[in-house]
């Protein structure tokens, strides 16, 4: 029995995403000859730091939506936060592969925005429930 349905298909989406930006750095890594660094490779760049921005954000959002689901937080208000994070990170990532001209591309900016508005709301959601406790 799932106790914490919205935690966990977000733990295991992220999971599947991680595998993904993991085997392309590989396979850019192989590309290369890169056992370290990224030798300046746009395509190596691109997608190690795919995997790591994803690394670097998901845990502290899965953590925060594990303390809201365990407090009983509205279901649909989780499913709503969690789905914004999620099509924010698969923004991101596909932004990370496009060309860039001047300014970071459309999808990568709109990825930054969710996942930290994503963030923020979380964030604020369990300090309004440390402060009713």
């Amino acid at each position: 029995m799932i106790i914490l349905p919205v935690t966990a298909f977000v733990t295991a989406v992220c999971a599947i995403m991680l595998l993904i930006t993991a085997f392309d750095t590989v396979r850019q890594r192989m590309r290369l000859g890169a056992a370290f660094g990224d030798k300046g490779d746009a395509k190596l760049i691109s997608a190690s730091r795919s995997h790591a921005n994803l690394a670097e954000h998901a845990p502290i959002v899965i953590l925060m939506l594990g303390v809201l689901e365990l407090a009983h937080a509205s279901p649909l208000g989780l499913k709503v936060v969690a789905g914004l994070f999620l099509a924010a990170r698969a923004a991101h990532i596909v932004g990370l592969y496009a060309p860039v001209d001047t300014k970071p591309p459309l999808p990568r900016s709109l990825g930054v925005i969710g996942t930290w508005l994503t963030m923020l709301v979380l964030a604020g959601w369990c300090l309004l429930l440390v402060a009713q406790a």
